[in-house]
């Protein structure tokens, strides 16, 4: 297969062609596409067989249910068995934006594409090529992120073309995501509404736009808390964001940990190992040995969002066998951070005092 490049100026809206990727999408096809979080490998989401290309061409695990992208609220209610009222409330609170809800769903969205699951996960991007895509296609889009299952996501589409190149039918290229990170994704099926993903929309602002409590969901912080279930939501159940090197996280005060990282980088170097060590602008003088990347200001949270899966893969790039990484516990979206990081790990920590 030959995949399709289209280039799109995310300033010259005029210009923008979707006539391509419309008749790709209506008829089966797949096409990645830009959102503010990362982008999106879409089919239509009605199509059971477009579903089933899209788990193919990630190599993605059937039971891993898919998103699926919206450009108006009249669609949610054409396919949930019924909205609540608190997905009005956090719609008129975050839609367009980094938000997935979880609904039941009718006989709309096919098994298929919610992983055998009797709920759906539903968003309304804000990125106004996705948004233009959405309406221009009429199509209701499935669109996990575009690549390889198990690998750092995509935000530039350089990515896409890394891993998806040959097996899908169009890339459009709109320049990188403004977040970097993937939406925040909440269960509105059950009594308490549940964070089930950790994103740039926190617990604190659900719990403001709900006016009640928000619970999180266990296996956010415990890597074994969701074993044996069948997940809800991307990314609970399986590994993700991984490098192809080993990626280690050192967590404790920046003193302790640029000592420790060196400790580890100079072993690991004197075996032979190409190490990559992530580190923010003020401490990435402050290594001695290995390749140092720095993720961005540790006082601006966003960038180091905005930067993370990309500086997993320039290591990919560096061919380095070993990461080390400090660890980003930062205010607002520290836990969003930590949870793609963490599972990038494996879940290997080393703290130190």
């Amino acid at each position: 297969m030959i995949t399709k490049k289209l280039v799109f100026d995310r300033n010259r809206e005029e210009e923008w062609d979707f006539s391509e990727a419309n008749e790709i999408i209506r008829n089966g096809g797949l096409v990645a596409f830009p959102t503010e979080t990362v982008y999106g490998l879409g089919g239509d989401a009605t199509n059971p067989e477009a579903s089933k290309k899209i788990y193919a061409a990630k190599g993605r695990p059937s039971d891993n249910p898919l998103i699926v992208h919206i450009h108006d609220f009249k669609q949610l209610e054409a396919i949930a068995k019924n909205v609540p009222d608190d997905a009005r409330k956090l719609c008129k609170a975050f839609w367009p934006g980094p938000l997935t809800m979880i609904v039941e769903k009718n006989e709309t969205i096919p098994y298929e594409t919610t992983g055998g699951m009797d709920t759906v996960a539903v968003r309304m991007p804000s990125h106004p090529i996705a948004r233009r895509f959405l309406q221009e296609s009429n199509v209701m889009i499935a669109a996990p992120s575009a690549n390889t299952s198990g690998r750092p996501s995509p935000t530039i589409a350089r990515h896409v073309i890394e891993d998806l190149d040959g097996k899908i039918d169009c890339i459009i290229d709109g320049g990188s995501c403004d977040i970097g990170l993937e939406s925040s994704i909440i269960d509105l099926s059950t009594d308490i509404p549940t964070i089930l993903r950790p994103g740039y929309i926190n617990k604190e602002m659900f719990e403001k736009a709900l006016g009640k409590e928000v619970r999180i969901d266990p296996g956010i912080i415990d890597a074994n808390a969701n074993k044996g279930i069948r997940p809800k939501a991307p990314g609970m159940k399986y590994r993700h964001y991984a490098p192809k090197g080993n990626l280690v996280v050192v967590e404790g005060n920046d003193e302790n940990v640029v000592s420790k990282i060196n400790e580890l980088a100079k072993t690991a170097f004197a075996e032979g190992k190409k190490v990559g060590i992530i580190a923010t602008d003020e401490t990435k003088d402050r290594y001695e040995t290995g390749n140092v990347v720095t993720i961005g200001d540790r006082n601006d949270e966003d960038s180091i969002a905005r930067h993370l899966f990309g500086v997993l893969r320039d290591f990919d790039d560096l061919e380095v066998d070993t990461i080390y990484s400090e660890s980003f516990g930062t205010p607002r979206i520290g836990m969003a951070i930590m949870n793609r990081l963490l599972k990038a790990a494996g879940h290997q920590v080393i703290k130190v005092d």
